[in-house]
């Protein structure tokens, strides 16, 4: 099989090989198993690979690169209608020459996917859709306009579009299905030290006002304002690390608050094992993988009320949804902290629950995708 992506994820390429942003690489690489080719199509950039990028692994991969483009501004607008026929036209050819086409959404190299593979009726097609998929959500038109044309079954035909989340009236397009980052063998049953000593949280992500790291400062912040040895660990880089190191200065949260920057997978499980809760008060998401993840080692999550989040928590009986009030939200945290029974029935509703979802089981539900 000649299998196509169709992506907006930023490339980089060393010693011939091609590297992309970790998670999502990982689960392509899962794809790759049962396909002969693979034709990637996207953004190439001339950057070294860092320790969030990894490299994929197939043996026949044909790249091939398309300008970055947004609809951001005039002027970007503008550029990108110069970019547009040859991003269209490149797409176009790949597949026409692919047997599989996949397309990577929300996106602005996957919008033009969505449009150009509606010329392709009779190609069977898959498509992740990694945002927010439901329907009442504020969201950029090009965003709305992939959901529409992704739905929509006289456009796009003989497609499943992997979404996060069961919402009501979908087309049969529309296939619920969820991502794993763990296999069956790193199961383990893993109970957190007391909350009487050091209460660790963790904060996974991008630091951009999207992900809301600054609110996850301030409620630690204020929990140790409030009597708690509470300390928070942040993983990620991003436009905000300036302003939380300044937030962090100026308020003398050295010794509470630990700006790590980006690390390996390894580290990141570590920490989640040595961690009580982990924290996301995003502004939107799809399928949170910092999360899913937290929660598979234990930690009980504390995150906002967006895309899947509620279904994840189980509308709060395994974990906390952030009211984004802060003085609300410290005080949920505090009477779960009191009561370490609570806790921990938390802890292990999460852990059982995450745990079901692996890579072991995402590898079946994908080779039944491919293989007919």
């Amino acid at each position: 099989m000649k299998f196509l992506i169709i992506t907006h994820v930023e490339h980089l390429k060393e010693a011939d090989q091609y590297f992309g942003y970790a998670p999502y690489v990982r689960e392509m690489n899962i794809w790759f198993k049962y396909t002969d080719e693979v034709i990637i199509v996207g953004p190439l950039l001339k950057k070294k690979p860092t320790a969030i990028d990894l490299a994929y692994q197939h043996q026949k991969i044909d790249f091939r690169k398309v300008p970055n483009f947004s609809f951001t501004s005039f002027s970007n607008n503008l550029i990108s209608l110069f970019k547009l026929p040859i991003i269209f036209w490149r797409i176009f050819w790949a597949m026409k020459q692919a047997d599989h086409i996949h397309l990577r959404c929300p996106g602005n190299v996957g919008l033009i996917g969505c449009i150009v593979q509606i010329l392709f009726p009779g190609k069977p097609k898959t498509a992740k859709y990694a945002g927010n998929w439901d329907p009442k959500s504020k969201q950029p038109w090009t965003y709305r306009l992939q959901k529409y044309i992704l739905n929509h079954t006289l456009l796009t035909r003989n497609m499943q579009v992997l979404v996060y989340g069961e919402w009501e009236n979908q087309s049969k397009n529309i296939k619920p299905f969820f991502t794993a980052t763990y296999s069956e063998t790193e199961k383990e049953v893993f109970q957190k030290t007391d909350l009487n000593s050091v209460i660790k949280f963790i904060f996974v992500g991008s630091l951009v006002v999207g992900k809301n790291p600054l609110y996850a400062v301030k409620l630690v912040e204020q929990l140790v304002e409030k009597g708690k040895n509470a300390i928070l660990n942040l993983y990620g880089e991003g436009v905000q690390r300036s302003l939380l190191e300044q937030y962090i200065k100026e308020n003398q949260l050295e010794n509470i608050i630990f700006l790590n920057g980006n690390h390996h997978h390894e580290t990141i499980k570590k920490a989640y094992q040595e961690s009580h809760f982990v924290v996301l008060p995003s502004k939107s998401e799809g399928w949170p993988k910092a999360i899913a993840e937290g929660m598979f080692w234990g930690c009980v999550p504390l995150a906002s009320k967006v895309s899947c989040v509620p279904f994840m928590l189980d509308y709060g009986n395994r974990g906390v949804l952030l009211e984004m009030n802060l003085e609300k939200d410290v005080a949920q945290i505090e009477n779960l902290i009191s009561n370490q029974n609570m806790y921990l029935d938390k802890s292990e509703t999460a852990s059982s629950w995450s745990q079901r979802y692996t890579t072991d089981i995402f590898e079946t539900e994908i080779k039944n995708l491919l293989v007919k």
